[in-house]
């Protein structure tokens, strides 16, 4: 019966995540974790070969690049995230609300209220990377402090930090707040220092590398890269200002339903427990709220705590809550004669049901894979996404491009490498995690990139062959890199090597001065490169 509902939770999971490969930040993390193991894979990448900050996952689980392709790689990834992930939410859902198949209906109730009422882009089910396994340890842990098995909650957070040191600090300071809140039933702070311990020693493998990222790096370098990962590359997740009005009202409505849920309710303790976790993910957001209103003011002092995530957590947990509160009211009113069970065992049934069946009739339907974020004027997505895989394969299996050749890419492209399997200068994609790479990252994004323009609509060049051809030399020479793939029209007066509707690759670099550089002769100027 167990291993039924946990199949069926499985496939909750399955059909909620099982877009395209590859998602958004699989070719982030997999050719990392690829590069890791390998390193003259695409040796010479600027992003492979910056600082790794998740290198417990690189090294549990990317030696399978090793051997299994990124495709067959991601779809592995998937299913074994997936089926742990099922297998840690039958067990805390039948802890809280201990009715067969109810874990199923918790389970699809969680992955829509993320998806449609999150605040910060937070999601659980989708690619593999590293913050899957964190969130099965998470799991694990709430089913832990449900059972008021303190040590144990402790030790599964922490080895959850190993992972993805955010998601398992947070969850301890979420978990500290439940201590906190645990009244006459707390224990004392001696009998938790066990599960301290050993938790605090298992997160070392993820807070260290972390934690030495930035060392020995000049402070003006560290402040400005705050300032770019902060307000520049990802204030959709960290800074409540820059996040769109609407994300914000609809994940504080939600919020105000579960304290209103929780407040009407009578639920059990083990219940209560799981609602004061999720009181301290939704503090960690308040605070997170505060330090966004004080960028207004001191952007710098505010960059430094804002790069922390402080909304991530709550973006899972407030529609766990949920989830969990729904169940076990439907469950417990099903108890007396009233119609009122029913009514909600139903609300439940048809929300899970056109949620998940909506997705299902999305799996079925071709589309452009999440990862694949180029669109043409005179190509629509789908001949897009079909035109750059032809380039991109021809670029890897031709056997004209050496496999150390570096390219100029489109600045959105973020699967090139995934395809080509080949380097590249930079994209707008792969941020690095040190401060150096981070400023080195953003000078890499203007100099290629930037048209100069006062106009943020002008800012960017739309397409790299609006370069001139002189231009994209003197880059290709400054950043070494050999070849630039870019948009077929207009033609560049450079040497051809590929076309088709929607894109071109040329080459920078003629093979005389390529052989040259390998021998250690440089030209003397761009006319003799040219």
């Amino acid at each position: 019966m167990v291993c039924a509902e946990v199949a069926l939770v499985f496939l909750v999971f399955f059909i909620q995540g099982a877009s395209p490969v590859p998602e958004v930040n699989e070719p982030n993390y997999l050719c990392k974790a690829l590069h890791y193991w390998n390193p003259s894979w695409c040796h010479g990448d600027f992003f492979l070969e910056s600082a790794d900050s998740h290198t417990v996952f690189y090294f549990t689980f990317g030696w399978l690049a090793l051997w299994l392709s990124p495709l067959v790689l991601a779809w592995f990834g998937r299913l074994l995230t997936w089926a742990l992930l099922a297998w840690a939410w039958q067990r805390l859902s039948y802890v809280l609300i201990p009715r067969c198949w109810m874990s199923v209906l918790t389970a699809g109730l969680w992955v829509c209220l993320i998806e449609t009422n999150h605040m910060a882009g937070e999601w659980v089910i989708g690619g593999v990377e590293a913050k899957g396994f964190a969130y099965v340890l998470v799991l694990l842990g709430l089913e832990a402090l449900a059972r008021a098995r303190w040590n144990r909650m402790f030790i599964l957070f922490g080895a959850a930090a190993a992972f993805h040191v955010l998601i398992g600090g947070w969850s301890v300071v979420a978990g500290g707040v439940a201590w906190l809140c645990a009244g006459e039933s707390r224990p004392s702070v001696r009998s938790l220092l066990p599960g301290l311990i050993v938790g605090g020693l298992l997160s070392l493998p993820g807070l260290l590398p972390t934690l030495m990222l930035n060392s020995g790096t000049d402070r003006a370098v560290v402040a400005q890269a705050h300032q770019l990962y902060v307000y520049t590359r990802l204030p959709h997740h960290l800074n409540v200002a820059q996040i769109p009005a609407v994300f914000i009202r609809r994940f504080v409505i939600l919020t105000i339903f579960w304290a209103a849920i929780v407040w009407a309710t009578s639920a059990g303790e083990r219940l209560r427990r799981i609602h004061t976790f999720v009181l301290g993910t939704v503090v960690l957001a308040l605070i997170g709220g505060a330090m966004s209103a004080l960028s207004l003011i001191e952007k710098d002092w505010a960059a430094v705590w804002l790069r922390f995530y402080w909304f991530r957590l709550s973006d899972a947990m407030v529609p766990l809550g949920v989830a969990m509160a729904v169940g076990w009211f439907a469950v417990e009113q099903l108890k007396s004669p009233s119609w009122v069970g029913r009514v909600w065992l139903g609300l439940v049934i048809a929300v899970v049901a056109i949620h998940v069946g909506s997705h299902a009739v999305e799996r079925v339907v071709p589309v452009p894979p999440p990862g694949f974020r180029l669109v043409h004027r005179w190509a629509s997505p789908a001949e897009d996404y079909v035109a750059w895989r032809k380039a991109c394969d021809w670029i890897a299996n031709s056997g004209k491009i050496p496999a150390d050749a570096r390219f100029l890419t489109p600045r959105m492209a973020q699967t090139f490498k995934w395809y080509a399997q080949r380097p590249e200068v930079v994209n707008w994609k792969e941020l690095p995690q040190d401060a150096e790479a981070i400023v080195e990252w953003w000078q890499r994004l203007l100099d290629i990139h930037s048209t100069g323009s006062g106009n943020p609509r002008e800012f960017w060049f739309s397409a790299l062959s609006l370069r001139s051809p002189r231009q994209l030399q003197e880059l290709g020479q400054r950043y070494d890199a050999q070849y630039v793939i870019t948009a077929a029209r207009p033609r560049l007066d450079l040497p051809e090597v590929y076309r088709n509707r929607v894109y071109a690759v040329y080459r920078l670099t003629p093979p005389s001065v390529r052989a040259k550089e390998a021998n250690g002769v440089l030209p003397q100027s761009m006319d003799e490169a040219s």
